[in-house]
């Protein structure tokens, strides 16, 4: 495949990732408090779909790591939020079994592909190991909200995701000028802005 289109593939996912926190900060600045509006999971959920499928076409391990761990959470949120099953059932079946479908495509061949990823990458181990660290601490935010918001019954974005968040994100920026992948330094370059304002507004607003 072209590197055009893995590209494309990538900045839309980026855009849409991009789009959910410019749309929530918007909210959250109007209301002067942290907003989660609906539109936030749709749109992430549509993100990880599209950059779960360019970080295996770029290779990329980490990329794919990240997005498998928090590709259910942004369903759990829209549950929470009562909002899953005002979906079409068709897309919630897709949504659903998409990555049922990867492993089947992807992993049926279990030794080779794990192999293409993981020893026979073009990443060197240094860098592999902090794109993998930098997912997992950026990922965690996703998890620490989870469970924030299981614990309350309700969708929310608490302060100690934006902490995770910013950390996570400067840790990405540094692996991709490393990594040389415009597609993950635009989006969070933009995202480390919106995350600092987000713990400002936590405090302004308290």
């Amino acid at each position: 495949m072209s590197s055009i289109i893995i590209y494309s593939i990538g900045f839309i996912a980026q855009t849409l990732f991009s789009s959910r926190l410019i749309i929530q900060w918007f909210y959250s600045e109007k209301k002067n408090k942290i907003i989660t509006p609906t539109i936030f999971w749709v749109l992430s959920l549509l993100g990880s779909f599209l950059l779960f499928i360019y970080g295996y076409l770029r290779n990329d391990f980490a990329i794919m790591l990240g997005q498998s761990l928090t590709y259910f959470i942004y369903i759990r949120n829209l549950q929470l939020q009562g909002e899953w099953n005002k979906l079409n059932v068709f897309l919630r079946f897709i949504f659903i079994t998409f990555p049922i479908y990867i492993v089947i495509y992807y992993y049926n061949n279990n030794i080779i592909d794990l192999d293409v990823l993981l020893r026979k990458t073009d990443i060197p181990k240094w860098l592999l190991c902090l794109g993998v660290i930098s997912q997992l601490t950026f990922t965690l935010r996703f998890i620490y909200q989870w469970l924030y918001s299981e614990k309350r019954k309700e969708s929310t974005l608490p302060l100690g995701f934006w902490v995770l968040s910013i950390t996570g994100s400067i840790l990405i920026l540094i692996y991709s000028i490393f990594r040389s992948d415009p597609v993950l330094f635009i989006g969070h370059i933009i995202g480390s802005f919106l995350y600092a304002r987000n713990i400002y507004i936590y405090f302004k607003f308290k």
